[in-house]
């Protein structure tokens, strides 16, 4: 596995206010002969930056999916305007209503007001290629914002186009993805109107992929698949990934005795208790597979845990009766069942009274390593430790040959290493690469599709 990092740009922030039309300033960038280079009159800097982006289909169409705010349980309107956009561009759309996520939302407003969006051509109502990605995004929401780093400007009066800066929550994870996506799929179908190319805009992969599991369990997932190939949309540095971590999640509980805490041998503190427990946790992907540890593997490397969550205790004169921890795994290898049992058995190797120590694991959300395709050429290939809506679709072709197994591809262009930060952002250079990267991706899928 390669590992790649992107080195930080000092960026000159150009906050833009919510532009609803174009600039009705005189002042346009002027494009210059090698077409990436823009002629930017002094003092116009922020009007000629929203030009740009209005001048550009995919520009344009990002920054109106990442000016409205989608944070998971609330992509009712984000969806709305991708039914209105895509039924403009004639797409047959249908929207397939998805519950509300969570029990903090009152039972009077889980009545479904948001809804996965599925589209295809008029002409091809059962897709063989589907472009699919997320709309939601993590909180809090961040606006949309455009800046030039020092490095774009080649002169008093010029910059690189390619190298503006675009911020903003989702503007990376995963409007970057959905804008790429939808521009190169219209694009392919302007010459060549029969390719049967789909799109599918799922809700709530942030917090659990219900939106996606919705899909899964519907009629429109098809069994046999009537689809190919689906093309995954994350963001990947625009590199193709051959697989990614499989996740598991679980929480340790410790029960203790309360007592006042000067006199703490007449109680039994919890704290006490899940402290040792979780140091043999933590060392688990450090530990061999043969001496009690968690697999790891040469394609995806160490199983890694993250003690996320602990809670003990309620005063510092008090001998804590409960104490609780909850940890995510990242799995390098081996299956789900055998990661529990390894686990378990560090736990009650650690614990000085198991009775009082519980371990539950999280209903569904559990996989192994996921295996992805990379058979196409022209990519750089690398491997992802976060998860993915790949595990929550489950594909019917269990059952065909290896020549008829569907092709699963994952990505996208920006980094996973700002997607959540306060500082989410991408090029306009990245979008218009991934635009490419996937027309190269529907163009192998469509070969396939002539082999059959």
């Amino acid at each position: 596995m390669r590992v790649f990092t992107l080195a930080p740009l000092a960026l000159l922030p150009l906050v833009l206010a919510r532009p609803s039309q174009r600039s009705s300033s005189p002042q346009k960038p002027i494009m210059a002969d090698n077409g990436d280079l823009v002629m930017i009159p002094e003092g116009h800097e922020k009007s000629n930056l929203d030009e740009i982006i209005a001048s550009s289909k995919l520009l344009s169409l990002h920054r109106s999916l990442s000016q409205i705010e989608s944070i998971s349980n609330n992509e009712g309107s984000v969806g709305d305007f991708l039914v209105e956009y895509l039924e403009r561009h004639g797409f047959t759309v249908q929207k397939q209503a998805v519950p509300l996520d969570g029990h903090e939302v009152d039972e009077e407003e889980r009545k479904p007001s948001r809804f996965n969006v599925y589209a295809y051509p008029a002409s091809s109502p059962s897709p063989e290629i589907i472009l699919t990605s997320h709309i939601d995004t993590v909180p809090p929401y961040i606006p949309y914002s455009l800046s030039l780093p020092p490095t774009a400007s080649t002169g008093s009066s010029s910059i690189d186009r390619r190298a503006i800066h675009i911020s903003g929550r989702g503007t990376v994870d995963a409007k970057a993805s959905v804008a790429c996506q939808i521009i190169a799929t219209l694009s392919h179908l302007e010459s060549n109107p029969d390719t049967p190319l789909g799109l599918l805009f799922v809700v709530s992969e942030e917090t659990g992929g219900q939106g996606m599991h919705h899909f899964s369990n519907s009629p429109l997932n098809t069994s046999p698949p009537t689809f190919h190939t689906v093309i995954f949309g994350e963001p990947t540095e625009s590199k193709l990934v051959s697989g990614h971590k499989g996740m598991l999640h679980f929480d340790v509980h410790v029960r203790g005795k309360p007592a006042h805490s000067g006199y703490p041998w007449l109680g039994r503190s919890a704290v006490s208790e899940i402290l040792p427990i979780l140091s043999k946790v933590d060392s688990l992907g450090d530990i061999p597979e043969s001496e009690g540890g968690l697999p790891s593997s040469e394609k995806y490397g160490k199983t890694t845990l993250n003690i996320g969550v602990m809670e003990g205790g309620v005063a510092t004169n008090v001998v804590p009766a409960s104490a609780s921890a909850r940890v995510a795994v990242r799995l390098a290898g081996g299956t789900v069942t055998h990661a529990k049992e390894t686990i378990l058995a560090a736990v009650r190797s650690a614990s000085k009274n198991p009775e009082d120590v519980h371990v539950s694991f999280s209903a569904g959300g559990a996989y192994p390593p996921v295996d992805l395709d990379s058979d196409v050429e022209g990519f750089d290939v690398m491997t992802v430790n976060y998860g993915t809506d790949v595990p929550n679709w489950d594909i019917h072709d269990h059952d065909l040959p290896d020549h008829g197994k569907v092709k699963r591809y994952l990505y996208g262009p920006g980094s996973i290493f700002v997607a959540h930060g306060e500082n989410e952002g991408l090029s306009v250079g990245d979008m218009e690469d991934a635009v490419e990267g996937y027309a190269r991706l529907i163009r192998a899928a469509v070969g396939r599709s002539e082999r059959k």
